[in-house]
């Protein structure tokens, strides 16, 4: 049977899932499975690797069975992940020497701070990977891990260990430990990846002390990442792209041309703007960092990232037990104004972009004897309309100009978020047709690989929106809402620095 379907792996920070798409874009299946996160302290959030291994693998072949499909009608697959997260095993074992330190953890927050007291090496790292000095991203994750497992750093040293980010980890296991590959936008976000000269910086290894001989290669998005093992899907599938989960939105939300800008409403929230072949250096603590790389060809963006989005839903779901479901927020702020003076900084993990405060921690502020489950389920809401216009405002300084948002993220089907976003960005909200678009995304790059697609420009087409949110909020109350946000956040600010 003629092969006339592509696989996607999303690998992301609360679940993995495995999708399959048709030659059209469209979901023929999919597959879903949570799974467990570990906070072994203060500020620290890790993921065991074994685990989130076998929940790919688990819902990858899963898939296929209820789709009643053979791997045999797979033309490729394409793994997409949560970035930054940071694992460090055993070249020969496969296994790791400790949990996954996850992207949202901040147990380097002093490593880090030391360095950007270091005068004009903020700056430094910041001209060579476009990124800010912040446990954010990787670098300071693996040097953790190699200066606290005992004999790591000796090992590494020697060539018996590997890092990788999740999408390295998954393709070394795919492959049967035959690939240690990531593609440039995975790169890209290590702290150690010179987004100009497209290499592994020398500098930069050196000032976080990380052997060269842990790195993968780099290759393009779109590329020849091997082939599966055949005990894992019979016959073996090829693996032709990789990229990081909101590049992968990106390319699913069809933002392929320059000022295009989409948004990815998940466990957090992460807004990205494609700037075209020049890096677009921030002056206002946004990321510069490379959208994708087709046939040695970089297209980079601007971002900016909030670490909480819908996490801070889940927290309402599951640590105040407001709500049983998600979606039961929705139905409670629609019964309030949205002026109700209770505002909710969620630095639950630090706050992101613009401020990368690592130690700022949540508030709530406001509360009166009025105040109840309503407000503040409005309030952790209405933080992601806030948080998002924090970003709009920076890009704007830095030269953006948008005119629209695409959406995606398991957020947007609250129309009532959707339409206070559009309020607090006073332009219109699209929101995709296709809800998964970082799978879709990846998807397409694989496609792009495989030859089903003439590049690029054909994908731009496969973009369908599903509704488009317009302002509706006067700029006086948007004015005003937006001011007290500002208001809680100095003060959530102050109360950390005390």
């Amino acid at each position: 049977m003629a092969a006339k379907y592509i696989l996607a792996i999303d690998q992301g920070t609360t679940s993995s899932r495995a999708i399959i798409f048709d030659l059209n874009g469209k979901v023929i299946a999919c597959n879903q499975q949570e799974f467990p996160q570990i906070f072994p302290s203060d500020g620290w959030v890790e993921h065991d690797p074994e685990i989130i291994w076998q929940s790919v693998k688990h819902t990858s072949q899963q898939v296929l069975e209820e789709a009643g499909i053979s791997s045999s009608e797979i033309i490729s697959l394409g793994i997409t992940n949560q970035r930054e997260t940071t694992l460090v095993w055993d070249k020969n074992t496969g296994k790791c020497i400790y949990n996954a330190i996850v992207w949202q953890d901040r147990r380097t927050s002093e490593q880090c701070k030391k360095l950007r007291n270091i005068v004009g090496l903020s700056e430094k790292v910041q001209s060579k990977t476009g990124l800010v000095l912040d446990p954010y991203f990787s670098a300071t994750k693996i040097a953790w891990v190699l200066d606290n497992v005992e004999g790591a750093r000796l090992k590494a040293e020697k060539g018996e260990l590997l890092f990788g980010t999740i999408d390295t980890f998954l393709l070394f296991r795919l492959t049967n430990s035959m690939q240690h590959l990531t593609d440039a936008t995975n790169a890209s976000r290590t702290l150690l990846f010179n987004i100009h000269e497209n290499r592994w910086d020398d500098e930069l290894l050196s000032l976080f002390n990380i052997p060269l001989q842990m790195m993968p290669e780099v290759k393009d998005s779109a590329a020849d990442f091997g082939v599966t093992d055949v005990n894992i899907f019979s016959p073996a599938i090829s693996i032709g792209a990789m990229a990081g989960d909101q590049q992968a939105a990106l390319v699913g939300q069809g933002c392929l041309s320059k000022g295009m800008m989409k948004s990815t409403y998940g466990t957090g929230c992460f807004m990205m703007v494609n700037t075209g072949d020049k890096v677009v250096q921030s002056a206002h603590q946004l990321l510069s960092t490379i959208a994708y790389r087709i046939n040695g060809q970089t297209t980079y963006a601007l971002e900016g990232s909030i670490f909480m989005a819908g996490a801070t839903i889940q927290w309402i779901r599951d640590g105040l037990k407001f709500i049983d479901c998600a979606s039961e927020s929705e139905g409670l702020a629609q019964q309030i104004a949205y002026d109700h003076q209770v505002y909710m900084v969620p630095a639950f993990t630090g706050l992101g972009a613009p401020y990368w405060h690592a130690k700022a921690r949540g508030t709530i502020s406001g509360l009166t004897r009025d105040s109840g489950i309503k407000e503040i389920v409005s309030a952790a809401l209405q933080s992601v309309g806030y948080q998002s216009r924090d970003l709009i405002m920076a890009m704007k300084k830095d030269g953006a100009h948008p005119h629209s948002i695409r959406v995606d993220g398991g957020m947007v089907a609250n129309d009532w978020l959707m339409q206070f976003l559009a309020d607090m960005l006073d332009f219109d909200v699209l929101r995709s047709r296709e809800v998964e678009t970082t799978a879709l995304g990846v998807a397409l790059l694989a496609g792009v690989h495989s030859g089903v697609y003439n590049g690029l420009d054909e994908l731009k087409n496969i973009y369908k929106s599903d509704i488009t949110f317009t302002p509706e909020m006067s700029d006086k109350q948007r004015q005003h809402l937006y001011q007290g946000w500002l208001g809680a956040v100095n003060a959530a600010l102050n109360i950390t620095e005390q």
